[in-house]
């Protein structure tokens, strides 16, 4: 029996499953302008998955670089969604809110 396709396919589950929180936190934190984070590090492990002989190793490295190419798109609707009201905004500092303290 070959269980490399059955990995594959948990890995890929696993990933999916911690970057739909990660993207719902990242916006909260850092809003829409962390996409280039998520960029940068899926081009880098894209080029490492073209790197590895390993066939479960270069799956995960391909799963997680398109988990993060979606995760740019997923990082506008998530904001898209915070201004629907479906997800809560970051309150703001009682200084910001106030405008009168430098």
């Amino acid at each position: 029996m070959v269980f490399s396709g059955i990995v594959i396919g948990l890995i890929a589950c696993i990933a999916i499953g911690i970057f739909h929180p990660l993207v719902i936190y990242g916006e909260y934190h850092c809003g829409v302008r962390l996409w280039p984070c998520f960029l940068v590090a899926g081009i880098i492990l894209c080029l490492l998955s073209l790197l590895v002989k390993q066939m479960i190793l270069n799956a995960t490295l391909g799963i997680l670089a398109f988990c993060c190419f979606w995760s740019i798109h997923e990082l506008f609707r998530q904001k898209k969604r915070v201004e629907k009201g479906w997800f809560p905004k970051k309150p703001h500092k009682a200084s910001q809110d106030a405008g009168d303290e430098p």
